[in-house]
């Protein structure tokens, strides 16, 4: 008898639950897939396949020769693909594997051995035809997983939300300095190292929640600033005296690192200091994803950074958050989609939204309305293109936010274009707040923005022909295991009219 999907999930739970139960936390670690598995970036006829070999013991300094098989049930009994590759110590003994030839629209189990030594099995799935009509896609919005600042129950929740795919749209790791007196202590000093941030995602990845969320679906990831340096934007440190040769050796090792920890494909293969990230899915006729990165390709950030009242350095038309090349990209690709949907998730809100309640204007310059040249022409684009039912996906404020989008910020009584969905934290900040100070003075000034909360948690969205649905699941604390999830407000976005309304 085969598993349903929600009983593997449900297994995958109590398993992952089970594990800092049945042995400790070293023992975990001496094992040879102590990191587990995952995937990631599906197509309609494959899916990336990931493993990293870490044990706590070290492995030898040569190859390791991997083997793995992916299957159409979870007791293997129908195995379709098989193959053999080697995990390389110049990639810390991870292995990317890009299974193909597989159906599309389904489930698929996979799993590695070394020896007679096997992984954790993984549960991914394919993508629909790109000329398909499915009936829906589930996904769920994750990001900012500081593990000093609280636990990932998070994910333990999420596993039981049945999805098709993870969005995580940065800072999966912060690079900071172990700090004391904290829910959880990292490892070592401020990564600046390869093998430092190695050792980060080694201790990041050895959650046993995130494990199992890794194990059921497949991730499509981005990072953000905190896998490399906080508020970096380019070649810029967030250290104005740093010098950019020193800065970009730094950014190399992040990205080596990032990539031999995430279920990636070729494609993303970092060449030094450069890593393309950004990159498009097509959910049949349903929805275009596209994925986008906001960090590597930006500007310095106007006037500071911080919050500041609007200035003419905002309005800089250099100024970018995507770079000349993929903002080209988009707009290519958002002209062209024929989808009911188009989804553009990407690390930092959209909005230009007032941060100070009350009398007097801030807006942050590290998210797009500190470019504020760019983000008019971008909404520009959707406006004069009517791009049909495009909604906006953002995490990196540790808030929760849904936001109509206007075509003119200066007119708030100007058209909705598109609906933002901004997802809180998965730990970072540690405990929230269902209801934030000066809520109401902060509503009253930002008219556009329909719910606000600084809980932690994550975001779940139903995606159908006709309208989309929006959960906000939120978790009353953090800062110790075993918290409970709500919903904290629902919302739907009506195909062809765009904007958040109450579910």
């Amino acid at each position: 008898m085969t598993l349903s999907r929600r009983d593997f999930l449900r297994a995958t739970a109590l398993a992952a639950g089970g594990a800092l139960g049945s042995c400790a936390g070293a023992d975990l670690r001496q094992e040879l897939f102590a990191l587990g598995v995952a995937s990631g970036d599906p197509s309609p006829d494959g899916v990336a396949l990931w493993t990293r070999l870490a044990p706590a013991g070290g492995l030898p300094t040569g190859p390791v020769p991997v083997s793995w098989v992916v299957a159409e049930d979870e007791r293997f009994t129908k195995g379709v693909r098989t193959g053999d590759v080697t995990a390389l110590p110049e990639l810390a003994h991870s292995v990317h594997v890009e299974a193909a030839g597989l159906d599309p629209d389904r489930p698929y189990w996979y799993q590695f051995r070394v020896g007679d030594q096997p992984s954790p099995v993984g549960r991914t799935r394919t993508l629909p035809l790109p000329g398909s009509t499915p009936n829906r896609l589930r996904f769920a919005l994750a990001s900012c997983q500081h593990l000093e600042t609280g636990w990932f129950t998070a994910y333990r929740h999420m596993l039981r939300e049945d999805v098709d795919l993870v969005f995580h749209v940065g800072d999966y790791i912060y690079e900071g300095k172990g700090a004391d007196k904290k829910v959880r202590k990292h490892d070592g000093p401020e990564c600046k190292t390869l093998d430092q941030y190695r050792q980060r995602y080694a201790q990041y990845k050895a959650d046993p929640d995130l494990l199992a969320m890794h194990a059921a679906a497949p991730f499509l990831v981005t990072p953000d600033d905190h896998e490399f340096d906080n508020n970096c934007a380019g070649d810029i440190s967030e250290e104005k005296d740093v010098d950019k040769e020193t800065f970009l050796k730094r950014r190399a090792a992040a990205y080596q690192a990032y990539y031999e920890h995430m279920p990636l494909r070729r494609t993303s293969i970092p060449r030094g200091p450069d890593m393309l990230l950004y990159r498009k899915l097509s959910w049949g006729r349903l929805a275009e994803l596209f994925m986008l990165d906001t960090r590597q390709y930006r500007t310095d950030q106007p006037c500071g950074d911080g919050n500041k009242p609007p200035s003419p350095e905002t309005l800089d038309p250099n100024g970018t958050v995507m770079g000349a090349a993929q903002r080209d990209w988009l707009f290519d690709g958002l002209g062209r989609s024929g989808a009911a949907w188009n989804v553009i998730a990407q690390q930092i809100m959209i909005a230009r939204v007032d941060r100070k309640p009350g009398e007097g204007v801030l807006h942050s310059m590290d998210q797009w309305p500190g470019y504020e040249a760019e983000r008019r022409r971008v909404l520009k684009f959707l406006h004069e293109r009517k791009i049909l039912n495009a909604v906006a996906l953002a995490g990196d404020i540790h808030t929760n936010w849904a936001n109509d989008l206007i075509a003119d910020f200066d007119d708030l009584g100007s058209r909705v274009v598109a609906t933002e969905f901004v997802g809180t934290s998965i730990s970072s900040g540690g405990d929230g707040a269902a209801a934030p100070k000066d809520l109401d003075k902060l509503l009253a000034d930002n008219p556009f923005v329909r719910f606000h909360n600084t809980e932690r948690g994550y975001v779940v969205c139903d995606v159908g022909a006709k309208r989309m649905r929006t959960d906000f699941r939120t978790l009353p604390f953090v800062t110790r295991p075993g918290a409970p999830v709500a919903t904290r407000a629902s919302f739907v976005v009506e195909a062809d009219v765009p904007g958040a309304k109450p579910a």
